[in-house]
């Protein structure tokens, strides 16, 4: 007689948890490589520095091999060259395995069930998931029509009670930017203990425009706390290693992120890859210089296509075809592109792609140009725009 299968025994989780989308990393290189049967492939869906780290980076790295039998040494290192790099006390920083981990303390630490959040549409679906995963009710505000912010939907959302404010600037995945006026406006609209938290992780490709703010120092001048974030994966070339970090407005923010930080939550190739980082400035800005030349470049030839494109301040575009963003990125796979298709409800004819090196780019626009050469009403407006989108809970999560 043949045994029957075990039952399952597996707990009940939190409600809470129960609806919420698993994260979507996309498909690997060599998963598309292998389904796809191609050999060239153009990764233009993380939003990663093709030129990689700077050339400090590879120096810290040297005999790692020898280091990796012992954990980490404690980060106080790295939090004093932070310290020094942002103009702050060691004591208000707070490192974490990405920023994407920071993401999810901040929830933990702060959200209890029913309490109010309020960020923007289209999102980095962290940003939601985070807080819904611990009870919070999630109020995401559209961009508007133009694919800016839209600070009076903003301002009147954060006027009612509310727990946490969390956006990205420039935006992820739309990447238009708020300037220092509009922030100080949607700050002063925040009562009293809200707190707000400002998603720097493209500042670096942002700040080259005169008009980007400092929000550190917009911050400063009011007593609501606030936390700012940043990461290494992006400007840096350190996506593989997972380090990131939090600028807080007091030590008792930082102290309380660190109750619920795993210990050891930063490795040691990560930590000195950082040091290294930090040490590569020139070589990280002459990157940026690059890559937002080709995003303009970029940007010129999807409009040339007929195509609506967003306003960017990061290394990205987000640009809306007729095609529905799945079906476009699945035609981009077979020719061996990775794009980000977006999957928020509202938002499907929209797909996000990367600022690659130049033949990358090409690749993309000339595999584009013949898709939609083959659909040629794809180049038209669909009328979606970027308003009136679908409750929360609706989206699935973005990658970094």
């Amino acid at each position: 007689m043949s045994a029957k299968p075990a039952s399952s025994c597996a707990p009940a989780c939190r409600p809470e948890v129960a609806h919420l989308p698993p994260y979507n990393a996309g498909l690997s290189t060599q998963a598309v490589q292998a389904r796809y049967g191609v050999s060239a492939i153009s990764k233009l869906g993380s939003n990663e520095n093709p030129y990689g780290a700077p050339s400090p980076v590879h120096a810290a790295l040297a005999g790692l091999g020898h280091k990796v039998a012992l954990y980490p040494e404690a980060d106080q290192a790295l939090k004093d060259a932070l310290a020094r790099h942002v103009g702050e006390s060691p004591s208000r920083i707070v490192l974490g395995n990405g920023s994407e981990q920071i993401i999810r303390m901040i929830p933990e630490a702060y959200v209890s069930a029913g309490d109010r959040v309020v960020t923007v549409l289209p999102s980095f679906g962290l940003h939601i998931l985070t807080a819904e995963m611990m009870g919070g009710v999630v109020d995401a505000v559209p961009v508007t029509a133009e694919c800016e912010f839209d600070l009076q939907a903003l301002r009147a959302a954060v006027a009612q009670p509310v727990k946490l404010l969390v956006f990205a600037n420039p935006s992820n995945p739309v990447g238009c930017m708020m300037g220092a006026d509009d922030l100080r406006a949607l700050v002063a609209a925040c009562p009293a203990d809200c707190l707000i938290v400002v998603d720097e992780a493209y500042r670096e490709y942002a700040e080259t425009d005169p008009a980007y703010p400092n929000a550190q120092a917009i911050l400063r001048e009011q007593a609501r706390p606030w936390i700012v974030l940043r990461t290494f994966s992006k400007a840096y070339g350190l996506a593989g290693l997972r380090i990131g970090y939090a600028i807080t407005s007091d030590d008792a923010i930082a102290q309380t992120l660190g109750r619920v930080r795993d210990p050891f939550n930063t490795n040691i190739a990560a930590q000195l890859a950082a040091l290294g980082a930090l040490d590569g400035l020139e070589e990280m800005r002459r990157s940026i210089e690059k890559t937002n030349q080709a995003r303009e470049s970029l940007r010129a030839e999807l409009v040339r296509l007929g195509l609506k494109v967003a306003p960017s301040y990061g290394n990205f575009l987000f640009f809306e075809t007729e095609i529905s963003s799945g079906d476009l990125a699945e035609a981009l796979l077979h020719q061996g592109i990775i794009v980000k298709p977006w999957k928020e409800r509202g938002y499907t004819h929209w797909t996000r792609v990367s600022i690659g090196l130049p033949e990358d780019n090409a690749r993309f626009v000339a595999a584009l140009s013949a898709i939609l050469a083959a659909h040629p009403a794809s180049a038209q407006p669909t009328g979606t725009g970027l308003t009136g989108a679908g409750p929360t809970g609706t989206r699935a999560p973005v990658e970094a």
